[in-house]
């Protein structure tokens, strides 16, 4: 079927504008089945199923509206867990700042470096995860990054990696459109923590690969925020083996507009996945999570957490949807999505969807949106609490259970510092 003509305007003035990098047959071989992708969905629009909620066009133009740089003394997130930083600049990997990859205990290479090689164990996994991620919902802006992204890191664990990759992303151009790929394999029984945090960009596109093969573990924490006028879109495609474990968590404070999609196939008996999501939104602030798990193996178990805050009429997405195929007995599904309207301005809009083929699953999906709790907030105010100091708490409160999902109690406990320092700091305006 030919696309309606301004999708495809759109679709070739944005492709127009890109270079595709130079590689080896394997990922000239992926980039071009990519780009076939892009061309035949053409890039979203306001009218297509998924992005009714969240208008793409700053996503899909030519060129990114400026962003200005954030200015502030925050110590760096994650600065107190011992961790490999791996440094990208307005999405241009920076060696210089960034610390050796060895130390690790993992394999970590380049994407630019990687895919001149002639063969290479990405082979099978680049484009391919996001190639299955694309049914039974398109996700073009997927296919472009696979088509055209310029760096990138490989991450290979056969092992137990000795500490935490950290991929730190630094904005410093207020014009920069940095496209982002990122590819992590974990062999069997092997573990790998990957945080990561920053702006990165004015406009930022990035697509995180993941296979976590059988009796192996991925646990990933990213933050989101600082530069408010930023726009992103990131993809998260994982297929999970036997007996494997995959937990991901994301925080979001600012942000004009943020659309986080995760992608999640349990293929093997016995595995876990967890996503869940905190965020935390003020004025302008749009912020969109797109979640499809599917359940395709039995006696899996997966979660869906997402939290949101907003006020002065910030707004809030979540689409989520629970696919159970007819040989996936016994799963275990879950899913809740909430926000915290902290006055009459602000909105919230939920999709909770559940397609279930098999007979012996326990699945569930709720969603609420609701202002603070008054009973509670005159608690705390008649043990002598200042207003806004109560209602910090009760925010902090309706965000544990999303934390909750981090199981690294230092990681966690980072999280909830930046969490408090964000309210503290409103609290102040």
């Amino acid at each position: 079927m030919a696309l309606p003509q301004a999708k495809q305007d759109t679709t070739e003035a944005r492709l127009a504008a890109l270079t595709r990098p130079e590689g080896a047959a394997w990922a000239s071989t992926a980039r071009d089945a990519a780009l076939a992708r892009v061309r035949e969905m053409g890039l979203p629009h306001r009218r297509d199923e998924y992005w009714k909620y969240t208008r793409p066009d700053g996503l899909t133009a030519p060129e990114p509206a400026p962003a200005a740089l954030f200015s502030g003394d925050e110590q760096p997130l994650f600065s107190e867990i011992d961790r490999v930083r791996l440094v990208f600049v307005d999405g241009v990997f920076d060696p210089d700042r960034s610390d050796d990859p060895t130390l690790a205990g993992v394999e970590i290479e380049r994407l630019q470096d990687a895919s001149r090689a002639d063969i290479h164990w990405a082979k099978e996994v680049y484009g391919v995860l996001e190639a299955r991620g694309q049914v039974p919902v398109q996700r073009p802006l997927a296919a472009l990054n696979t088509a055209f992204a310029t760096d990138g890191v490989l991450i290979r664990a056969t092992g137990k990696a000795e500490r935490p990759v950290s991929l730190i992303y630094l904005h410093e151009s207020e014009t920069s459109d940095a496209i982002l790929h990122h590819v992590v394999k974990v062999e069997p029984g092997a573990e790998l923590t990957l945080l990561e945090n920053g702006p990165a960009a004015a406009r930022f596109n990035k697509v995180l690969e993941v296979e976590v093969a059988d009796g192996a573990a991925f646990h990933h924490v990213r933050a989101q925020g600082r530069d408010h006028e930023r726009q992103a879109v990131t993809h998260t495609f994982a297929r999970l083996g036997r007996e494997s474990t995959f937990k991901s968590f994301t925080m979001t404070a600012n942000g004009v507009m943020t659309r986080n999609e995760s992608v999640i196939e349990l293929t093997g008996d016995d595995a876990t996945a967890h996503v869940a999501g905190a965020c935390m939104g003020d004025g302008d602030f749009h912020h969109d999570d797109t979640v499809f798990v599917t359940h395709d193996a039995v006696n899996c178990e997966s979660r869906q957490v997402f939290k949101k805050v907003l006020r002065n009429g910030a707004t809030g997405v979540f689409q989520g949807k629970i696919l159970v195929k007819p040989e996936a007995q016994r799963t275990d599904g879950y899913q809740i999505s909430q926000s915290l309207l902290l006055d009459e301005d602000s909105q919230f809009y939920a999709k909770p969807e559940l397609e279930i083929y098999a007979d012996d699953v326990q699945c569930s999906h709720g969603s609420t949106s609701g202002a603070i709790d008054e009973t509670a907030l005159f608690y705390l105010r008649s043990r002598g609490l200042p207003e806004s100091e109560a209602q910090d708490l009760l925010v902090l409160a309706f965000l544990a259970e999303a934390i909750e999902e981090i199981d690294d109690p230092a990681i966690a406990e980072d999280i909830r510092v930046r969490l408090e320092a964000w309210l503290a700091r409103r609290r102040k305006d």
